[in-house]
């Protein structure tokens, strides 16, 4: 074990073997991508061989980390990120038997309907999956009685208007009102009918472990370092959602296209 204790945690063992500089390579987010799969995989039961979609992965070290502690098979899929760029790292990792990089958009997924036994996302969904919508089109893709699990960053309680003083400077319209708390996304997936809820609930002492890795990977992002410090918690933290496709649910057909259906009528009346 090297002396080097950046992003090390005795919370989290698994997380903790892999090389601090190897980590900050692969950076794209506000929030340690190892760290929030080791705690989403702490309730699911992944087992070797299993398909896994892992929703957008960043730079695939969620993708990685699931392949190499869990042996599942997991498609890396990304917008954002290349495929291209995420093989290397892939490869580097010896993982490329397990891992296969997508570049995708979330909202049109090249996938067979039920092809995966498990759907994860990492720090992604709060992008695509507020839409009303989504769930019915996402759920399709996991097989019935397959989980459907995310942990991402988002907020101990709801914030309604107005902002908190302390959170002003930091709030902005692209990208703090798609942030919610476990029990938003409880009721945002409950109302659907198509999951089970098994677990929706906060990372205990989230808002530390977010504002340690800012403070690695962004210490010149004042802002939210300075936001992070003055809430301690109040709102700021991880949520993760854990959620079983219903048995027997009838999703609704995902409508990609109109029949042509044009009749000539009379413009005007005579």
């Amino acid at each position: 074990m090297t002396s080097d204790k950046r992003f090390f945690s005795e919370r989290f063992p698994r997380s903790s073997t892999y090389h601090p500089d190897w980590i900050l390579a692969g950076v794209s987010g506000g929030a340690n991508p190892l760290w929030l799969t080791e705690w989403l995989a702490e309730a699911l039961d992944l087992k070797p061989g299993m398909r896994v979609l892992d929703l957008g992965c960043g730079r695939a070290m969620s993708s990685i980390f699931l392949r190499r502690e869990f042996g599942v098979e997991v498609w890396a899929t990304d917008l954002w990120i290349s495929a291209s760029e995420n093989i290397q790292r892939i490869r580097d990792a010896g993982v490329l038997d397990g891992v296969f990089p997508i570049h995708a958009d979330a909202r049109s997924l090249p996938f067979a309907a039920e092809f995966f036994d498990a759907i994860v996302s990492i720090d992604s969904f709060m992008y695509y999956g507020t839409d009303d919508l989504y769930l019915n089109y996402l759920t399709r893709f996991v097989k019935p009685g397959g989980p459907v699990a995310i942990a991402l960053a988002g907020f101990v309680q709801e914030i309604e208007s107005p902002v908190p003083e302390h959170l002003r400077e930091w709030w902005t319209n692209d990208m703090a009102w798609c942030l919610h708390s476990a029990a938003w996304w409880r009721r945002h997936w409950e109302k659907t009918g198509i999951l089970d809820i098994e677990v929706a609930d906060t990372m205990p002492d989230g808002w530390q472990r977010w504002l340690d890795w800012h403070r690695l990977i962004a210490p010149d992002n004042a802002t939210e370092i300075k936001a992070l410090e003055a809430d301690r918690g109040a709102y700021f933290g991880y949520v993760r959602v854990v959620a079983r496709r219903k048995l027997g649910v009838t999703l609704a057909e995902q409508i990609v296209s109109v029949p042509e259906q044009y009749t000539k009528q009379p413009l005007l009346r005579t």
